[in-house]
């Protein structure tokens, strides 16, 4: 489709899950339709006051296609309760769906990443990491962003063979993630812990 290229749409795959940018030169309708989208997963989360969020629910919503909000931060580790939130609409939600954020490349990245995992393992690690190519997906993080991709490594290190989900409900924990950063001297590819008092999410 002619909306593919500048919307950065791929599947993950086919059929099954899909990842995009923010759909913002409008056709959000027949971009859905074309690919068969049955759930739009916002990586953005809940932005009544935008309107981006107000037009992509409405669209979404005379299209009967699911739109579930989750919400992620490029620059900020997250929660367990926000990768819960997403391992959740990785089951709720009917396929094919569609992950996106703003521009599909850094916070989509991660999700796709972690929905190969949650879908195929760990023995599907190497695909997994191929989420984060700079081409075609164009994930180039910034200072701020390199977390994202190292996420992936932590939660494999210390999943110690247990499945994605069950680590993140009993074990993962954002200081955790943090302290495994600094000792890696990667104390700068973060801003911070989402939520936590001095730290500005960003839409």
């Amino acid at each position: 489709m002619i909306l593919d290229l500048p919307y950065n749409f791929h599947w993950i795959k086919r059929g099954e899950a899909a990842r995009s940018a923010q759909a913002y030169m409008g056709f959000l309708r027949p971009f859905l339709r074309a690919h068969g989208i049955r759930a739009l997963v916002n990586l953005r989360g809940s932005n009544p006051r935008y309107f981006w969020w107000r037009h992509e629910t409405r669209v979404c919503a005379k299209e009967h296609v699911m739109h579930r909000d989750v919400r992620l931060n490029s620059r900020q580790l997250p929660m367990p309760a926000m990768l819960v939130d997403l391992l959740d609409a990785y089951e709720e939600v009917p396929r094919p769906f569609l992950l996106k954020c703003s521009g599909g490349q850094d916070r989509t990245s991660l999700a796709a990443a972690l929905f190969v995992v949650h879908r195929h393992g760990w023995s599907a690690f190497a695909k997994a990491e191929r989420q984060f190519a700079q081409w075609p997906y164009l994930h180039r993080p910034r200072a701020q962003q390199r977390w994202l991709r190292l996420l992936l490594h932590f939660a494999r290190e210390q999943a110690a063979g247990a499945s994605l989900r069950n680590w993140v409900e009993r074990d993962y924990s954002a200081c955790a993630f943090k302290e495994w950063l600094e000792a890696r001297g990667e104390g700068q590819s973060f801003q911070g812990l989402y939520g936590v008092r001095g730290n500005a999410p960003r839409r």
